[in-house]
């Protein structure tokens, strides 16, 4: 299989080199160029004919933002990863960067100590999300078997207190795109766990809840679930939810990752299947890795129900491609009908209190 041609645009002569000498010591990978700045990346674009370029956000001459948005009219379809600082700044740009068509995203190691480090730490995020975003095969890392179940059919008027959302690679864009569509007034809380550095989260709830017109925040611990409001997992935190005695609350904590994941969605799934059992919806989007595997078994075991994303509709259909080939799925959907399909689902139990009962939670 020939190997992954790769470009790298940045204005760094340290980080150029940095990042060339990790993807060369994979033998999957190959550096066909770089380039010190936007134009000069774009014509590499052109002579060169990379199957992915790895874009730095702020450089001289011609910007990531801007370097991008001239790929997007004449390589729609060109994989982009941007590399980008973990600041405020930099968060913003990202997610302006995504929002114009950028695949992915890898933050540049700050207080790492070593360069061994700073290689190794690249090497770890950024690799995986090249091979992701060019359809070749990534070694999952060790799991507990999943028992294979049957696919669940939704029963009629089976009442819904809780959707749970788990996503990665693709997943802002996922959910600017999906959350708008939920029904006025939506019944229940929506919890959301999307991978992302601390900064990165709170900037993206801002943004859904600016464009939702629904309340979105990053998760806090006793904060409580009530009906309509979204919450996303802060980035270095797992988030989970618990009984409380109006109900239902959030709780953080920084428990050691999972699928190398803080946080994770197996984490969250799980709590949800502890707490609402039968009476949660949990929804896997576009992602890399397998996180929400084991999360979506303990929700069918609990008697809850499960959508996925389609592939043609992924950016990367690593999580829930792992939940629809276990057979976990009760439907695998393109992202433009899922959120009808939640809004059908949770409106099947109406009508419904405004409050939950917590005597109702996880109960037959």
């Amino acid at each position: 299989m020939a190997k992954i041609r790769v470009l790298i645009v940045d204005d760094s002569v340290v980080i150029r080199r940095m990042l060339s000498d990790c993807l060369a010591a994979d033998p999957d990978l190959e550096v066909v160029g770089t380039a010190a700045d936007g134009h000069i990346g774009l014509a590499k674009i052109t002579q060169l004919a990379p199957d992915v370029v790895t874009l730095d956000m702020e450089m001289p001459v011609m910007g990531g933002i801007e370097t991008l948005k001239a790929i997007r009219q004449t390589h729609p379809r060109l994989p982009v990863i941007m590399f980008s600082t973990l600041t405020e700044r930099g968060a913003a740009a990202t997610l302006d960067a995504l929002s114009l068509g950028a695949n992915d995203y890898v933050t540049k190691p700050a207080n790492v100590g070593s360069v061994s480090v700073a290689l190794q730490r690249i090497k770890d995020e950024l690799v995986p999300k090249i091979k992701a975003l060019c359809r070749r095969p990534v070694v999952p890392a060790p799991r507990l078997p999943v028992r294979m179940l049957p696919s669940a059919v939704a029963a009629g008027g089976t009442r819904i207190d809780l959707v749970a959302i788990g996503v990665s690679t693709g997943g802002p864009n996922a959910l600017v795109a999906m959350l708008p569509e939920l029904a006025a007034n939506f019944p229940v809380p929506v919890v959301i766990v999307q991978h992302m550095p601390p900064l990165f989260t709170r900037l993206l709830a801002e943004r859904i809840s600016a464009i939702s017109g629904r309340p979105a925040r990053e998760g806090e611990t006793g904060a409580e679930l009530l009906p309509g409001d979204i919450w996303i997992a802060p980035g270095g935190f797992h988030m989970e939810v618990e009984r409380a005695a109006q109900g239902a609350r959030l709780l953080l904590h920084e428990g050691p990752p999972e699928c190398s994941c803080r946080p994770a969605v197996d984490v969250l799934f799980r709590s949800v299947a502890r707490v609402f059992g039968k009476r949660a919806l949990g929804v896997v989007l576009t992602g890399m890795g397998q996180d929400g595997l084991v999360g979506s078994q303990h929700l069918r075991e609990a008697g809850g129900q499960i959508l996925a994303q389609d592939e043609a509709s992924s950016v990367v259909w690593g999580m829930p491609g792992a939940v629809s080939q276990a057979g976990l799925a009760d439907k695998v959907l393109p992202l433009s009908e899922i959120a009808h399909e939640i809004n059908c689902r949770v409106q099947a139990g109406a009508p419904r209190h405004r409050a939950f009962s917590p005597l109702a939670l996880a109960t037959p």
